[in-house]
């Protein structure tokens, strides 16, 4: 049967490998520079990451950079420098060649061709090497004309890259504007009636319009569902846990208790701090227990609660200290600590789970201005991994101290982070990443009582 299997595999010539549901996909970039393309891929890709969905950014620039050492001028992008051509083309091949090893020995599940893309031949040729390969591909195309939104985006981002490492911001803005009408002048958009059967979305002049064609599957739909509700205009978000609470002073997971007298203290202390920041049109967030809602309650805003900011559910551990849990269940306290992302509390929730309970509040957050997010430990740290572009093994130790603000401001490709710690006194929370000896030891553990279970059974 395997036999015949791989007889029909090896029917279909390379032109025509079998496009599967759960192909990997390709998103490609198109535009011109300065117009957010590796903004919205690195945006994108942080995303789909923090979702579980294994994503890359293949940013050609940087294949480009390891090419050709020192970058001159503007003229190496004019249309017609033949042996510049020449290396763009090697560059983009070698980019493609290194997607189909992400995807084939590294597991990933999207790719994204961060470049210009900006002549139909160069699409056309991705789409025949995807096809080819049985991938399906997804272009995201960002058109601007709005000239202060491009003078920003060559501010902020392209006057301090590489290519202008020790050069006169003046002297890069003018290159840099010649770069951008070299390509100006092979310029083809994607046609709504010529290309009518690719997937794709325009983004017109980040966001104020979208044009949406052809999506064909679940990623490409999340894809665009994210990219419509992202923006780039300034703002802050702050992040603080709730009060010390009752619990906390016991040592214990989860529970509904209220704040203790410092958390109280607390509570006033950041309606003071916020007080103090005069943000403009702040939105309040807090969960539906009662620590976050009475630490919201000092601030004298209105604030808005969502039941997707609830901590993460203990199931049978809710209550306990970490000690009352190693000793009743042994074994999940064990677990937990071998893939701390993954473990689920019997009867409760894992940190993945949380993850995907938090995405409408991700979701939001992107389309929102300046918010305060009063929440719990757990929720906090699944915000911040997305925001600060944290892997799901670090995750769960990320340090979010009690009684703490942190202001996160997006900047260029990430965020900007402060700490605040408002000057009162809490217990600590965190508990560190047990260290290998203590993982390994667990291991043997459980290797022994399943080889005394096996035993005992036969």
């Amino acid at each position: 049967m395997y036999n015949r299997f791989l007889w029909c595999l090896s029917c279909f010539s390379p032109a025509s490998v079998p496009q599967f549901t759960n192909s990997p996909t390709l998103i490609v970039m198109v535009g011109l520079p300065a117009r957010g393309k590796t903004y919205i891929s690195k945006k994108l890709t942080r995303y789909l990451n923090w979702i579980g969905v294994p994503t890359k950014v293949f940013n050609l620039g940087q294949y480009r950079r390891e090419a050709v050492q020192s970058y001159k001028s503007f003229e190496f992008f004019r249309p017609d420098n033949e042996e510049a051509m020449q290396i763009r083309k090697a560059c983009a091949s070698n980019a493609l060649k290194d997607v189909v090893i992400y995807f084939s020995k590294e597991h990933g599940q999207v790719a994204v061709f961060d470049a210009t893309n900006t002549t139909r031949e160069r699409r056309v040729s991705i789409v025949s090497f995807a096809k080819e390969k049985g991938y399906k591909v997804f272009f995201v195309e960002s058109i601007c004309d709005d000239p202060d939104i491009i003078a920003q985006n060559i501010t902020d981002v392209k006057v301090s890259s590489p290519d202008y490492l020790n050069c006169d911001k003046e002297e890069a803005l003018a290159d840099f504007l010649k770069r951008i009408e070299c390509y100006k002048q092979t310029y083809v958009p994607l046609d709504d009636e010529k290309d009518r059967r690719l997937s794709y979305i325009k983004i017109f002049n980040v966001g104020s319009r979208y044009l949406v064609n052809c999506v064909r599957d679940h990623i490409q739909s999340r894809i665009v569902y994210y990219l419509m509700n992202i923006h780039v205009t300034p703002r802050s978000i702050y992040l603080s846990r709730h009060g010390e609470s009752n619990m906390n002073l016991l040592g214990c997971i989860g529970g509904d208790s209220g704040l203790s007298p410092r958390g109280h203290k607390y509570a006033t202390a950041l309606g003071t701090f916020i007080k103090s920041q005069h943000i403009k049109d702040l939105k309040v967030w807090t969960s539906h227990m009662k620590r976050t809602i009475q630490t919201a309650e000092h601030l004298g805003i209105p604030y808005e609660q969502w039941k997707a900011l609830n901590e993460i559910d203990a199931g049978v551990c809710e209550e306990l200290t970490y000690e009352e849990i190693q000793d009743n269940h042994p074994e999940e306290f064990a677990l937990r600590d071998q893939d701390k992302y993954r473990y689920r509390y019997p009867k409760g929730e894992s940190y993945e789970d949380l993850v995907h309970r938090l995405e409408p509040v991700i979701m939001e957050l992107e389309r929102q201005e300046n918010v305060l997010v009063v929440c719990h430990q757990a929720v906090m740290r699944c915000l911040l991994a997305y925001l600060l572009d944290k892997t799901a093994d670090e995750l769960p130790y990320l340090k979010c101290p009690l009684h703490t603000v942190l202001k996160l401001t997006p900047v260029a490709y990430g965020c900007k982070v402060e700490h605040v710690f408002l000057n009162v006194e809490a217990v600590n929370t965190h508990r560190e990443r047990p260290g290998v000896s203590f993982t390994k030891h667990v291991h043997l553990l459980q290797q022994y009582a399943s080889v005394v279970s096996e035993v005992v059974w036969h």
